[in-house]
């Protein structure tokens, strides 16, 4: 079943629960290019959680360009399992899936809290926000990469997690460009 398919009350049980505790993970499974969907109704049918991020890519077709909601990860999807209870090997055989990434003769879990954190960034359009409270002209301290633990000024996001920072350096404000998941909001 789909998460938008779980009552409220269902996801926050099983997105709450340890994962050591009730042994359901979430692994990666392979998904033939653009049948994510398709995969996700047949993995519903089964009875198996999944989940596939989303965000609004622009396409350029016929020199026109249109913006459409893709995976975020063409080509893979999350899927819940207790592989200890449920019949996982069936997710292989279903319509749209290539396979589990498997680790040996077993399927390789995804860290625990990753997908976690995506669900958490999913908007109510189904669509990944990386915002993260994050607004133009906010004050932002930068976590990662050469100018880490700098403090700037919000310029602008966009609908891909990238921000663009005002930076002062050198009597002036130098723009930077980076990844928004690398920015925190400070008082």
């Amino acid at each position: 079943m789909t998460l938008s398919g779980l009552a409220s009350t269902e996801w926050s049980a099983f997105q709450n629960s340890p994962a050591t505790d009730n042994g359901v993970r979430w692994y990666v499974a392979g998904v033939s290019m653009g049948k994510e969907t398709i995969a996700e109704q047949h993995l519903n049918r089964q009875g198996f959680v999944s989940f596939v991020p989303r965000s609004k890519r622009t396409v350029r077709h016929a020199r026109q360009l249109s913006t459409r909601t893709a995976a975020y990860f063409p080509g893979y999807m999350f899927v819940a399992i207790d592989v200890t209870l449920q019949r996982w090997r069936s997710i292989n055989g279903t319509i749209g899936i290539r396979s589990l990434i498997m680790q040996g003769d077993r399927p390789s879990p995804v860290p625990i809290g990753l997908v976690e954190r995506f669900i958490a960034l999913t908007g109510k359009d189904g669509l990944l926000d990386f915002s993260g409270g994050l607004k133009p002209g906010s004050s932002v301290r930068i976590l990662s990469g050469p100018f880490a633990e700098l403090i700037g000024r919000l310029d602008r996001l966009d609908s891909t997690g990238r921000a663009r920072v005002l930076v002062a350096i050198m009597n002036g404000e130098i723009p930077i460009d980076l990844e928004s998941s690398g920015l925190v909001v400070i008082a």
